[in-house]
């Protein structure tokens, strides 16, 4: 359940809003219940840097394969942590006209000052099992075939809720002591005018296989071998340090029974961790 209690992260998106004059979506993002005291938006100093994240780009994981009626798909999970010198800060806004919401990102800097940056996609309200606002197309999958590396077969994920859902265990200067970005991206809100997610340094956002989106149609792929491709911040909108491990790769080696009956069997041959090529 979302917690009652905003975290400070959520608070410093609201404040951010408060400075540029939006308070009722600032209200809305730390989900109400008594409203952030308002403070002066402090200008960045010529000489303060951006902490930006960096967002890495975890090897797909527990793949394998699974019938869905006449169907046969391709499960895995998926997972992006953030490796930078500052938290990944996404709020999304709309007026009620809209049924999307317009996704920004919030850019804290070395003297505590915040800045906007460019828009950055869309969050959208996906309803099924999840039923909250997702931001789209924050990490995509794709299953190219090996031998030239064409893709095949594309993803239809819907979109993502970020938060810090797992601790890396990595040691960054800038990571929180405690996981600080606990929302569930306005679990039932249809009517939500605006919403915050993110990770913090040092933790990452998983999602299971077979969970919504968590898997390619490979329905009458031929057998061969073929490269399963997870990458972060394709269109790079969203602002890092290093966008060079934004992605990886498994090299996998699909099997079908020759009588066409049966289950299809899948080897898993090569992990490539930061890379989209995964040759043999």
């Amino acid at each position: 359940m979302e917690s009652k209690r905003p975290s400070r992260r959520l608070q410093a998106v609201a404040l951010a809003l408060l400075g540029i004059g939006t308070l009722t979506i600032a209200l809305a993002l730390v989900g109400g219940g008594g409203a952030p005291r308002p403070q002066a938006r402090q200008a960045p100093s010529n000489t303060a840097a951006a902490l930006l994240p960096d967002l890495v780009q975890v090897t797909p994981r527990d793949v394998g394969v699974h019938p869905e009626g006449r169907r046969t798909v391709l499960g895995f999970a998926s997972a992006v942590e953030n490796y930078g010198d500052g938290p990944l800060l996404v709020y999304g806004s709309r007026s009620a006209g809209e049924s999307d919401m317009r996704a920004m990102q919030l850019v804290e800097r070395s003297d505590g000052s915040r800045t906007d940056g460019p828009r950055s996609g869309r969050i959208r309200f996906t309803r099924g099992r999840h039923n909250h606002w997702h931001y789209l197309k924050f990490d995509r999958f794709e299953l190219r075939r090996a031998s030239d590396y064409a893709r095949v077969r594309p993803d239809q994920k819907t979109g993502f809720c970020l938060g810090d859902r797992y601790d890396t265990h990595r040691s960054f200067r800038t990571k929180p002591r405690v996981a600080e970005l606990h929302g569930q991206c306005r679990p039932d809100e249809r009517g939500a005018l605006a919403v915050g997610q993110g990770i913090s340094v040092g933790y990452g956002d998983d999602y299971p296989a077979y969970l919504e989106g968590q898997s390619i149609d490979i329905t009458g792929l031929q057998p061969g071998k073929y490269v399963l491709v997870h990458r972060v911040n394709s269109d790079q909108r969203l602002r890092e340090t290093d966008y060079s491990n934004n992605a990886s790769s498994v090299l996998l080696e699909l099997q079908w029974p020759e009588d066409g009956t049966g289950r299809a069997r899948l080897k898993r041959l090569k992990k490539c961790f930061g890379q989209e090529v995964c040759g043999a």
